[in-house]
């Protein structure tokens, strides 16, 4: 069907865009998976998982997932309320009894779930995100969840996120439950879905499984490594790892129809958008997930950003499709690289795909020049040029139409030469030696060109 067709397409050239992105924006390694059309679409992995070491990253390489944990705490307390073993609307108090009589205690599990209870996002302390000390334990995080200063804000008052308050509901699991609540998520979602690549906490026999984290580029030349820490207390709110084709199959459980994980009535109230983030009518906030807008599609999910490595997942429940984007570094662009893919997909299906034979695969490619790098990608059954060095591959493309071995310029930007031709020349293997844009200036598949040591006039 030209929907798998086009899906296909638009994968194709979103693992070439991945690729060029790790590359372009130095980031150590970046992993993604795509699950479309009921099952893994796409998963690849580019760069290093150990910059010192020259380890290749792979799809199999875990990462530390962190704030993705609060989705698993929200599928949990969700999974005991549909077992009559809580309530939404229960006080902290009635499970963690050592909250008696305090104001965090008086807080429910919704306001918990969606950031409205107005509790403290750290504490006053929090330099264990530095790794300056170790993340608290239980009776730490007590200590914190007692004090005076654990509520800010009254209840429903605004969103306001909150590690702190997630810790909380990892304590009320395991009152509810009698167990731990890494041993109560692993049994009750990671085991139920068969998923061997995702955990809730750092997982030492594993060590040599882990992506390394790195430092950020913005305050030094130079990336340094950041150690894995268990994050013990903190678990229900940052503590996951995993990899991407794990983390996309887990969020197919959440798509409606699926019931592995939660009936669709509970995923409703995951998925709803409560409360604003910010200024802006978008993002928004539900039970556990952040829903946002990718062009004009509605997705959920969320993101997280632990010591070293920062991802992103995004699901659009309407289309079926989640794409999990893994980065290890502090800086890493996970947000951008991920909703790319939604972007290209947008593209794709602005128009009909024409009925036609020509083949247009042998004008694709990456093409280079002094001035910068473009592509020409198919998509659709159409030829685009797109800028791969912007955060949104699909912005202004340039619509080309085949002419004999010539691309006319049919759609796109006033500055972008409308009406004017590509001139391609191809070696006796049919493959592209050069292309002279639709702008005048020559350029080489990038694989093919060098910069002299200085450029002069010829």
């Amino acid at each position: 069907m030209s929907d798998h067709e086009s899906l296909q397409e638009v994968l194709t050239y979103y693992g070439s865009w991945l690729a060029f992105k790790q590359r372009h924006l130095r980031v150590p390694g970046v992993q993604a998976a795509v699950f479309a059309e009921g099952a893994i679409a796409f998963s690849a992995a580019y760069g290093s998982a150990d910059v010192e070491n020259a380890v290749p990253l792979t799809e199999d390489h875990l990462f530390r997932i962190a704030s993705h944990s609060k989705t698993f705490t929200a599928t949990a307390v969700l999974q005991l309320a549909e077992r009559g073993r809580l309530r939404l609307d229960d006080k902290a108090s009635m499970h963690v009894t050592e909250l008696a009589g305090t104001p965090l205690g008086e807080r429910t599990l919704r306001d918990l779930l969606s950031h409205a209870g107005g509790v403290t996002r750290d504490s006053t302390d929090a330099d264990f995100w530095q790794l300056a000390q170790p993340f608290p334990d239980r009776d730490q995080l007590l200590d914190v969840l007692r004090a005076p200063g654990s509520v800010v804000l009254a209840e429903n008052e605004r969103f306001k996120y909150t590690n702190i308050g997630y810790g909380l509901l990892g304590l009320v699991i395991e009152a509810s439950t009698g167990t731990s609540y890494n041993d109560h998520v692993r049994t009750e979602i990671v085991e139920k879905l068969g998923l061997s690549h995702l955990g809730p906490e750092l997982d030492p026999s594993r060590s040599a499984e882990y992506a390394a984290g790195y430092s950020a580029l913005s305050y030094a030349d130079e990336r340094v490594p950041i150690d894995h820490v268990d994050t013990r207390a903190l678990a229900s709110a940052t503590g996951f790892y995993g990899n991407a084709r794990d983390l996309v199959t887990y969020f197919s459980a959440h798509l409606p129809g699926d019931e592995r994980l939660l009936t669709d009535a509970s995923k409703r109230q995951m998925q709803h958008p409560l409360w604003k983030t910010g200024k802006d009518d978008w993002p928004k906030y539900g039970l556990g997930l952040q829903i946002a807008q990718v062009g004009d599609r509605e997705v959920f999910g969320h993101g997280g950003g632990y010591p070293g490595h920062i991802t992103r997942s995004l699901v659009d429940g309407k289309a079926g499709i989640a794409v999990s984007v893994l980065t290890n570094s502090i800086d890493g662009p996970a947000q951008q690289l991920n909703e790319g893919v939604f972007r290209l997909l947008d593209l794709a299906n602005s128009q009909e795909r024409p009925e036609h034979t020509a083949d247009l695969s042998r004008f694709t490619g990456r093409y280079a020049n002094l001035w910068g790098v473009s592509d020409i990608v198919q998509l659709a059954g159409r030829l685009y040029g797109v800028d791969p060095t912007g955060p949104n591959p699909a912005e202004e493309p340039t619509q080309l139409e085949v002419d004999g071995d010539t691309l006319r310029v049919v759609e796109g930007s006033g500055y972008g030469a409308y009406g004017e031709r590509y001139q391609f020349t191809f070696d006796a293997d049919g493959q592209v030696e050069s292309v002279r844009s639709a702008g005048g200036l020559l350029a080489h598949p990038i694989d093919r060109f060098t910069l002299p040591d200085r450029v002069t006039v010829s």
